[in-house]
């Protein structure tokens, strides 16, 4: 009897090679799993189910985890206003160990000695499935052959080659991986500091030229309207919302990043949904929420990102911020008004019931309500106190 080996399979270059390395030169029975966080349309995962088969797989199955990614993940990033390095949605780094959890469950389910992955040695989501596997099964080996043998691109090519696979190998310049908080897209290009990616690498294409305004409607921190539509899941309103900003190739860019193995990193990018509705939200949370809220949510949110792209999720202080962020939503209920355009957006406006420019209080600029003249002058003078008093004892200014 062949013992079973569970890969985490994604149709791409390395895990192409690992099913088949793993069934040939380690005897193994292969089992792939493409855990999908919403990346992938029926007709890419029934492609995906057959290029498993011709690589050797005995069984191949898709675990559906997109509506469990939003519930753990997504919503929280939302609330949290999470861009890494003020640019990037974590889109690639936040649903791996969602995927990883998958694996690992079905690897259990069915009894299996091995679980593997396709990871490289010189990147985070090494980290990431085997700190996974090592929390939840401890007892099942990880296997690596391409980060064991030090694998180049071609090097793959040329096995799989070797071994009767064809394909078309120009598309495997880019490495892309797609889920529903966006795609990360590794080139060339991003291998070096003064590159960038070609308009050619992305896998969206701007086709829209014309201006469109939409709403955004949120409740309670939630995107639950996309244009005047309504729904009840977000994860529904996301989709709605990527089709509708995508053709105007809105959230490109580049992100540079600090990696969890200390070496400094480049993943181009595209989210239009994940930073149009991160953007949209912070601006409606600026017109519902105090400062001080702001602030805290600011700090918390910083880590909460941190923690999740460094595959601290099991992180016991990570469900700790979720409830502060959870608790901060109460009141993020409303309309946000947004211009799309080629390349790029504006943020119109918001409409909400709960917006604290409250005009009986005053309007910025011109007229106080709530306060007199002297009230502000006596208010001043009280706030002064500590600057004067420091002030006449260091004569520093």
């Amino acid at each position: 009897m062949k013992e079973k080996v569970v890969l985490a399979f994604s149709g791409g270059l390395d895990t192409s090679y690992c099913a088949m390395y793993l069934a040939v030169e380690k005897n193994l029975e292969v089992y792939t799993a493409i855990a999908n966080t919403g990346g992938f349309s029926a007709e890419e995962l029934e492609a995906i189910e057959k290029k498993a088969y011709k690589l050797g797989a005995v069984k191949h199955v898709t675990l559906d985890v997109t509506d469990t990614y939003y519930e753990k993940s997504i919503k929280y990033m939302v609330y949290g206003n999470v861009l890494r390095n003020n640019t990037y949605p974590i889109s690639v780094s936040s649903e791996r160990v969602f995927q990883a959890i998958a694996i690992i469950e079905y690897a259990k389910k069915i009894g299996a000695k091995y679980v593997a992955h396709g990871s490289t040695g010189a990147g985070n989501d090494q980290v990431r499935f085997d700190l996974t596997f090592n929390v939840l099964a401890p007892g099942i080996e990880v296997l690596t052959p391409t980060r064991d043998l030090e694998l180049s691109r071609q090097e793959e090519i040329d096995y799989l080659k070797k071994h009767g696979v064809e394909a078309d190998w120009t598309k495997m310049d880019y490495s892309i991986n797609k889920g529903l908080w966006g795609t990360s897209i590794g080139g060339k290009e991003t291998l070096k500091s003064n590159k960038t990616l070609p308009e050619s690498a992305y896998p969206s294409q701007m086709t829209a030229t014309e201006e469109k305004e939409i709403t955004l409607e949120f409740v309670k921190g939630e995107l639950k309207g996309v244009d005047g539509k309504k729904y009840y899941n977000p994860v529904d309103a996301i989709r709605a919302l990527e089709a509708l900003a995508s053709p105007y190739a809105i959230g490109r860019d580049m992100h540079i990043g600090d990696t969890i193995i200390g070496i400094k990193g480049r993943v181009g990018f595209e989210a239009a949904a994940p930073i149009l509705i991160i953007k949209a939200h912070q601006m409606l949370e600026k017109h519902t929420l105090t400062k001080w809220q702001q602030y805290w949510k600011e700090q918390l949110g910083t880590w909460y990102g941190m923690f999740l792209h460094e595959a601290m999720y099991f992180e016991p202080v990570m469900r700790n911020i979720e409830e502060f962020l959870e608790s901060s939503q109460e009141s993020v209920s409303g309309k946000v008004i947004v211009q799309l355009k080629p390349y790029r957006f504006v943020l119109v406006g918001v409409e909400s019931d709960y917006d604290l420019m409250k005009s009986e209080f005053g309007e910025y600029g011109e007229k106080n309500s709530a306060w007199t003249a002297d009230d502000v002058k006596g208010f001043t003078k009280v706030l002064s106190n500590s600057l004067k008093i420091y002030n006449s004892v260091n004569k520093k200014y």
